[in-house]
């Protein structure tokens, strides 16, 4: 995600926080870096803080949960390990949630919604999936080619947003961001068209499905070669 200084911050930061934390941010799409516009950053790093704040971890069926448990304890300790290696290479943490205690006797795999301002590229989650309930801030120049490059920092490519109101420059950067789908001022997921492609640029997949090119994917091309002379 890159937010540019003239981005509608309020809608930003909220999605920010939805997005990253969405299905406890065990997403294949979900948003994992968030690049702010540095004249911008101290101002973004508390809105997010204050939208993270309304997430309550815990048990789906009470309505007032918004997080719910990883899908182990092994996903658990690897979140774990993600944001204590960032705390330990400098990171900020923002807001830090709490979590149920367990009342089975067993370990549970309940994860805090933690929200990490500084995240650089030393760190683990900079560079490796973490995929689970953290919300990762960084800083940028705030010009277009270091959120392109940024942004192409990685081995993945699956999706993408930008947030500004200036919409020339916003496709000027979606165009040159390597994933599959790049939203603008949208998560990409929740509005694109049926009958766009869901694609995967480099690490993130291979081949793609929905839309007309993904029908051809899922078909097998044949050639039937006549004589020149014998055909019809």
């Amino acid at each position: 995600m890159v937010v540019f200084a003239d981005a509608d911050l309020n809608k930003a930061a909220k999605y920010a926080v939805e997005y990253s934390l969405s299905n406890t941010g065990q997403v294949c799409c979900s948003i994992e870096r968030i690049y702010v516009d540095e004249s911008v950053y101290d101002d973004f790093q508390q809105r997010v803080a204050q939208y993270a704040k309304n997430y309550k971890v815990g048990n789906g069926m009470d309505p007032d949960v918004k997080v719910g448990p990883l899908v182990s304890t092994m996903q658990r300790d690897k979140v774990k390990e993600h944001v204590e290696d960032a705390l330990q290479k400098g990171a900020k943490l923002l807001h830090q949630s709490d979590v149920p205690a367990s009342d089975t006797g067993h370990e549970s795999s309940f994860y805090p919604v933690t929200v990490l301002a500084d995240v650089s590229e030393s760190m683990l989650m900079y560079r490796e999936e973490t995929f689970g309930p953290v919300v990762a801030l960084t800083p940028f120049d705030g010009s277009e080619e270091t959120a392109i490059r940024l942004a192409n920092d990685t081995e993945y490519g699956l999706a993408s947003c930008v947030y500004t109101q200036d919409l020339e420059k916003a496709r000027r950067v979606a165009s040159r961001i390597q994933a599959g789908q790049v939203g603008i001022n949208c998560y990409a997921l929740e509005n694109m068209n049926v009958g766009c492609p869901w694609v995967g640029h480099k690490s993130s997949g291979f081949g793609f499905h929905s839309g007309e090119e993904g029908f051809h994917n899922f078909s097998v091309p044949k050639s039937i070669i006549y004589m020149p002379e014998e055909s019809p």
